[in-house]
C-alpha cells in the first residue's frame, strides 16, 4: 500500500470553541489575581480578629486559584477519537488478535452471582471470532455458589451466544436485554424461559447458602473445595469450563465454537498478602498467558456488563493502526451506569470527568487507567518499555501459541496462581499491576505512560459498558474516599506525578494527574470557606469587599463566570439543570467529608499510624432504598462520622443565616446593617440552600433513609458549640429534639411498630410505659398491656404479659425489620409511651480496616452511643414520672370524690335520721 493511499483506522479531531474558552479562562485568571491582590492589601484593615481570618482566606484563595489552574490543563486541548471498524475488517479480519477478557469479583454477598454471570455472558457474546476470545473470572471469595453460577452460565451460553448473533441483540447481557422490553417473539420467549430457569436455580442456591447435591455430584470441579478453609485460606481453584480442545462442551447449539471460559480462585493464605484486585489481575495475567496468551487484554468489573458488542473492534482500530497503533498501550472507555436517575442524585457519572477532562488528557498523551472498561496491550501491562523500534506483529501470534489439552493446562496453570509465586520477583513492582495503593489502576497506568507508552480515550455514542452506581450517600462518600486517598498517596509514592513523572510524560498530562492527586487536600480550603465567613457574619466583621467597592467586581466575575461555565459544560455534556445542582452538592459533600478522611488517613499512613485496604462498593440495594433512589430522595440510613461533619456544617450555616434574618427583622436598620457583608450573606445562603436534603433528613423525614437521631443531636450540639451558644432559635430546636426520641400513641386493641436493625449482632434497647388509662371516671386501673417482639423471620424474641412498664434489651440475631406488637386487653383506651433504638458497637470492627478512620472517631461514636443511652434512660424515667403524676392525680381525685361522697352520705344520713325521729315523736304525740 503506497503512502498516498494510506487510510488510518481512527480519526482524531480537536474540540471546537478552543479560542473562546481560552480567552475566557485567561480573563478568569486575571480576576483571580485581582482577588489575591485585594486580600494582600486588606489583611490589616479589619482589626486583629479579622486579620487572622483574612490570612486564612488568603491561603484558601491561593489554593483555589492554584488548583483551578491545574484543572485548565484538562480543558485546554480536548481531542475526540473516531474509530473505523469497516477499515479494520477489510484489512485484518483474518488476522485479528486473540483477546483475553478478565472479569473480577470479590464478594458474593455484595456482588451477587447473577450479576457476575450476566457480565460474563455479555462479554462472551461479543461480535468477535469466538475461537479468539477467552473469558476469565477471578473469584477472590472462592465461592462455591459463584462457581455453580458459572457452570449454569456456560450451559446457558450455548443458547445465548448464537441467539445474540442470529438476532443482533443489543445489549448482550441477558438481564439488561430482557428488561429493555424487546418484541416477544417465539425465539425470545424460549431463551427467556431458559434464563429464568437458570436464575431460579442460582437464586435458590444463594438463599440456601450451598450448592445442590445433584450439581455437586455432576461436576468434578466441586472437589477442589475439599481443602477449603475460608476465603483467606484455600488452595488454588482453577477450572477450564469451555475450551476448543474439549469437543464435548466447546460448541453451541448451532455447532460453532464458543469462547474459552475459565474460573479462577487464586491461592490464599493468612500469612501472605493478597494485594486485593491488583493481585487478582496479576494472577490472571500469568494464568491466561499459559492458556490463551491473547495479545489484547480487556478487564472489567463484575458489575460492568458489555453494552456494545462492537467495543472490541473499536479498540482494535487504535491498536492495529499502521501509523500510531504501535505506541498505544491501552484504550480506556468511560465508566457509565445503568441505574443512574435522570438527575443523577449522587453525581455518579462524573460528567465533567468523563465528557470533558478525559478528552483533555487524551490531548496530552492519553487518559488515566481507571480499572475497568480498559483494553490493554499485554506487552505494556507486563512491564515492557516502549521504544521507537517496537512494532505490532499480529501475524506470528498463532505460531507462538502452544496447543495443549485443557487438563494439562489446568495442572500447569495452578502453580501460576499460588500465593508464593511472586516471592522475590518483580510482580507488583515492575510487572503487572502495581501494589501498595488503593487505586492500583491509576498508578499502573501512570507507570506505563512514564515508560513511553500512550493511551487513548474512546467515548462512542453507544456506551461500551454499563455498571451499578452507588444508591446511597454513604456508599458514594466511601467510594470517593478510597479514590481520593489512593490518588493522594500516588503523590508520595515511587511513581509520584510530581517528581517521577516530570520529563517522562507531557507536562499538561502531569498537571492533569495532579488534579486528581490533589483531590484530598481540597478539604482544608473548602472547610475554611464553609465555616469562617459564616461565623464572622455573626460577629459583624466583613471579610469581603462591599458592593460599592471596585474590588467587588473580580469576586463577582469569578463567581458568575465559573458558575455559568460549569452549568453550560454540564448541559452540553447531556446533563440537566437539576443534575448540575445535585453534582454541585455532591462536590461540596465530598470535599468536606470524603476528602477530609482521605487526607487524614494518608498523613497518618506516611507516619506509619495506619495502613490502606481495598473497599468494595456494595452492588446490592434494599428494596426501600432502591425506591428512594429512583424517586431521587437522598438516602442516609446509617450513622457515620462523615454524616456528622456534613450535618454540623449544614446546621452551623443554617443558624448563622437564621440569625441574619432575625436581625434583619428585629434590629434597627434591618438588612442595611449587612450591606458590607453581602458576599458573606450570599455564601451562607448558598450553603443553606444546597444543604436542604440534610435538614430534611435530620428533622422532617420518618423513613429508614433519614439521618439517625443521634447524628441530629450530636451535630446540633457541635454546631452550637462552634459559636452559637446563645442563639434562641437553635436552642429551641435542640430542646425539641426530645420530642422525637420516642413515640406516644393511644391503643384500643392492638398496635404494631417496626424498627429496622442495620446489622446482625446489634444490641436493641426498648422501653414502654402505660401513661394513662382513659376510663370513664378517670380511675386508675392495674390492667397492663401485652408486648410481643418478633424478628425479621417471624421468630418470637420477647413476650411480656400484663405489664404497665418495662425496659429491656436483646441482641438481634439477624438484620432487618423487628416488629413490636402491643395488645390491650382492658375495656379502656390506654396511652403508651414507646421508645426503641439499636447500638452497633461492632461498626469499627467491620469497617475500620476499610475506612481507615482515626481511632479517635471510634471513641466519639462510643461516646455518642453512651450519651444516647443516657437520653434513652432519661426518656423512660420521664415517662415513668409522668405516669406517676397521672396516677397521683387520679388517686387524689378519687380521694376527693370519696370524701365528697362520704360527706354527702353523712349529711343524707343525718337528714334521714332527723326525719325518722320527727315521725317517731309525731306518732307518739298522736297516741
Amino acid at each position: 500500500m503506497g503512502s498516498g493511499e494510506y487510510s488510518p483506522l481512527f480519526e482524531t479531531r480537536r474540540g471546537r470553541g478552543r479560542l473562546i474558552y481560552r480567552t475566557f479562562a485567561i480573563s478568569l485568571f486575571v480576576s483571580i489575581c485581582f482577588i489575591w491582590v485585594y486580600r494582600l492589601s486588606h489583611i490589616t484593615r479589619n482589626g486583629e480578629d479579622g486579620k487572622w481570618a483574612c490570612l486564612g482566606l488568603l491561603g484558601a484563595e491561593l489554593w483555589f486559584g492554584f488548583y483551578w489552574v491545574l484543572t485548565q490543563a484538562l480543558r485546554w486541548n480536548l481531542v475526540f477519537r473516531q474509530p473505523f471498524k469497516n477499515r479494520l475488517s477489510q484489512r485484518y479480519e483474518n488476522r485479528l488478535p486473540r483477546v483475553d477478557i478478565f472479569v473480577c469479583t470479590a464478594d458474593p454477598e455484595i456482588e451477587p452471582p447473577m450479576m457476575v454471570i450476566n457480565t460474563v455472558l455479555s462479554v462472551m457474546a461479543y461480535d468477535y471470532p469466538p475461537e479468539k476470545t477467552s473469558v476469565y473470572l477471578s473469584d477472590d471469595a472462592a465461592s462455591e455458589i459463584t462457581f455453580y453460577a458459572m457452570l449454569e452460565a456456560f450451559t446457558f451460553a450455548k443458547h445465548w451466544v448464537p441467539f445474540c448473533k442470529r438476532f443482533n441483540v443489543e445489549p448482550r447481557s441477558p438481564a439488561a436485554y430482557f428488561n429493555s422490553d424487546p418484541n416477544q417473539t417465539k425465539e425470545l420467549k424460549a431463551i427467556k424461559k431458559l434464563y429464568n430457569e437458570m436464575e431460579r436455580r442460582i437464586e435458590d442456591a444463594t438463599k440456601l447458602g450451598g450448592v445442590p447435591k445433584e450439581a455437586r455430584l455432576k461436576h468434578k470441579g466441586f472437589s477442589q473445595w475439599d481443602s477449603y478453609s475460608s476465603r483467606r485460606d484455600h488452595d488454588t481453584i482453577l477450572q477450564i469450563l469451555l475450551h476448543k480442545n474439549d469437543p464435548n462442551n466447546s460448541k453451541d447449539v448451532d455447532g460453532f465454537v464458543l469462547p474459552t471460559l475459565v474460573y479462577l480462585a487464586r491461592e490464599k493464605r493468612p500469612q501472605y498478602p493478597h494485594n486485593f484486585k491488583a493481585g487478582a489481575m496479576n494472577s490472571l495475567l500469568r494464568v491466561s498467558s499459559n492458556i490463551s496468551n491473547g495479545k489484547i487484554i480487556l478487564n472489567v468489573d463484575c458489575d460492568m456488563y458489555s453494552n456494545n458488542s462492537q467495543s472490541v473492534r473499536d479498540a482494535l482500530c487504535f491498536f492495529m493502526d499502521e501509523e500510531k497503533g504501535h505506541e498505544i498501550a491501552f484504550v480506556q472507555y468511560p465508566q457509565h451506569y445503568e441505574n443512574v436517575t435522570k438527575n443523577d442524585l449522587y453525581g455518579s457519572i462524573l460528567v465533567s470527568v468523563s465528557e470533558v477532562e478525559f478528552h483533555g488528557a487524551d490531548g496530552y498523551g492519553g487518559p488515566l487507567y481507571i480499572g475497568t472498561g480498559c483494553f490493554h496491550k499485554r506487552d505494556s501491562l507486563c512491564g515492557m518499555k516502549f521504544s521507537d523500534q517496537y512494532r505490532n506483529d499480529w501475524k506470528i501470534e498463532d505460531d507462538q501459541f502452544i496447543e495443549a489439552s485443557f487438563q494439562k493446562l489446568e495442572e500447569k496453570s495452578r502453580a501460576l496462581a499460588s500465593c508464593t509465586y511472586e516471592e522475590n520477583t518483580l510482580w507488583g513492582k515492575e510487572i503487572g499491576l502495581k501494589y501498595g495503593c488503593p487505586v492500583e489502576d491509576v498508578i499502573t497506568g501512570l507507570s506505563i505512560q512514564c515508560q513511553g507508552w500512550k493511551s487513548v480515550y474512546c467515548n462512542p455514542p453507544r456506551r461500551a459498558f454499563l455498571g451499578v452506581a452507588p444508591t446511597t450517600l454513604s456508599q458514594t462518600l466511601v467510594q470517593h474516599k478510597r479514590w481520593s486517598e489512593g490518588n493522594f498517596q500516588i503523590l508520595f509514592s515511587k511513581y509520584s506525578t510530581v517528581w517521577y513523572a516530570l520529563g517522562r510524560i507531557n507536562f499538561g498530562l502531569q498537571m492533569g494527574y495532579c488534579t486528581y492527586g490533589l483531590w484530598a487536600p481540597n478539604c482544608l480550603a473548602t472547610l475554611y470557606y464553609c465555616i469562617i465567613p459564616s461565623l464572622y457574619l455573626l460577629k459583624g466583621i466583613p471579610l469581603f469587599p462591599k458592593m460599592s467597592s471596585p474590588w467587588f467586581i473580580p469576586f463577582a466575575y469569578v463567581i458568575l463566570g465559573e458558575t455559568s461555565y460549569s452549568l453550560l459544560e454540564f448541559l452540553f455534556s447531556g446533563g440537566t439543570f437539576q443534575g448540575w445542582w445535585n453534582d454541585l452538592r455532591i462536590w461540596l459533600y465530598k470535599r468536606t467529608s470524603s476528602y477530609l478522611f482521605a487526607y487524614i488517613d494518608t498523613i497518618l499512613k506516611l507516619f506509619g499510624y495506619s495502613d490502606s485496604a481495598f473497599t468494595i462498593t456494595a452492588k446490592v440495594t434494599e428494596e426501600d432504598a432502591s425506591k428512594r433512589h429512583y424517586k431521587e430522595i437522598m438516602d442516609f440510613g446509617t450513622s457515620s462520622p462523615m454524616f456528622t461533619i456534613l450535618a454540623t456544617l449544614a446546621l452551623l450555616n443554617l443558624f448563622c443565616f437564621l440569625s441574619v434574618l432575625k436581625d434583619a427583622v428585629l434590629r434597627e436598620g434591618g438588612l442595611g446593617a449587612y450591606e458590607k457583608m453581602v458576599l458573606q450573606v450570599l455564601l451562607c445562603g448558598f450553603l443553606v440552600l444546597i444543604n436542604l436534603p440534610l435538614y430534611h433528613g435530620l428533622f422532617l423525614r420518618k423513613d429508614n433513609g433519614r439521618l439517625p437521631r443521634s447524628t441530629a443531636i450530636k451535630s446540633t450540639a457541635l454546631a452550637l458549640g462552634m459559636g452559637l451558644p446563645n442563639f434562641t432559635v437553635a436552642m429551641v430546636i435542640l430542646l425539641n429534639l426530645n420530642a422525637v426520641l420516642g413515640i406516644r400513641f393511644v391503643i384500643d386493641r392492638e398496635e404494631c411498630f417496626s424498627h429496622n436493625v442495620q446489622y446482625g449482632g446489634d444490641r436493641v434497647h426498648a422501653s414502654f410505659v402505660v401513661i394513662q388509662v382513659d376510663s370513664g371516671w378517670q380511675q386508675y386501673t392495674q390492667d397492663g398491656v401485652d408486648l410481643m417482639v418478633k424478628g425479621p423471620s417471624g421468630d418470637r424474641i420477647q413476650d411480656f404479659r400484663d405489664k404497665i412498664s418495662e425496659k429491656f434489651e436483646f441482641v438481634a440475631r439477624d438484620s432487618g425489620p423487628h416488629r413490636f406488637c402491643f395488645t390491650n386487653k382492658s375495656p379502656y383506651h390506654e396511652t403508651i409511651d414507646f421508645d426503641v433504638h439499636s447500638n452497633h458497637y461492632s461498626y469499627f470492627d467491620q469497617h475500620a480496616e476499610d475506612e481507615h478512620f482515626n481511632p479517635l472517631l471510634e471513641h466519639v461514636i462510643k461516646l455518642e452511643e453512651a450519651l444516647f443511652n443516657i437520653q434513652y434512660e432519661q426518656h423512660w424515667l420521664e415517662a415513668q414520672t409522668e405516669r406517676q403524676a397521672i396516677v397521683n392525680n387520679a388517686m387524689s381525685s378519687r380521694a376527693v370524690h370519696k370524701a365528697i361522697l362520704e360527706a354527702a352520705a353523712l349529711v343524707g344520713a343525718s337528714f334521714l335520721q332527723v326525719y325518722l325521729l320527727r315521725r317517731l315523736f309525731e306518732r307518739k304525740l298522736v297516741i
